[in-house]
């Protein structure tokens, strides 16, 4: 393969299965794995949390062993690549229970409910609803979208 025919054999499912065991082990929750072109590299964007949120170390810590985990398997093909480890943004929809209590003290809407998450477990989101507390289990809410607030 030659050109974008090599680029585009990079699979997606295939980075994920490789990052997310390392990923895991390191202590983070790998989600979202993305591959652009950008010339005659591929960008390897990764996205990644955990609960408490992430900082300068930790996303280092992440791309030390990301990288290492490529470097390792033929997960990128022969093409030269680019890894971007980030985490995700205020813009990223609430669909995991793990989304939901990273959410705690934000103002969050899923389908025609606004309020802010008190708490989340596996099961349901625990909403302040103007003022009034609301047990919302995942299956009735769909996926939540935190609120900017501006002071």
């Amino acid at each position: 393969m030659t050109g974008a025919a090599s680029r585009s054999a990079v699979s997606r499912d295939r980075l994920r299965d490789v990052l997310t065991p390392v990923v895991s082990a390191a202590g983070f929750d790998l989600e979202d794995v993305a591959v652009t072109t950008a010339g005659r590299r591929n960008v390897v964007r990764v996205v990644v949390d955990r609960d408490g949120g992430l900082d300068l170390d930790a996303v280092a810590e992440v791309a030390r062993v990301v990288s290492a985990a490529l470097d390792d398997s033929d997960a990128t093909g022969e093409t030269p690549y680019t890894l971007e480890v980030t985490s995700p943004g205020v813009d990223r929809p609430l669909t995991e229970p793990r989304h939901w209590r990273r959410a705690q003290g934000r103002l969050v809407k899923a389908g025609a409910v606004t309020g802010r998450v008190v708490d989340a477990d596996d099961d349901r989101v625990r909403l302040d609803v103007d003022g009034d507390t609301r047990d919302i289990p995942y299956a009735e809410l769909g996926a939540g979208k935190v609120q900017v607030e501006f002071s």
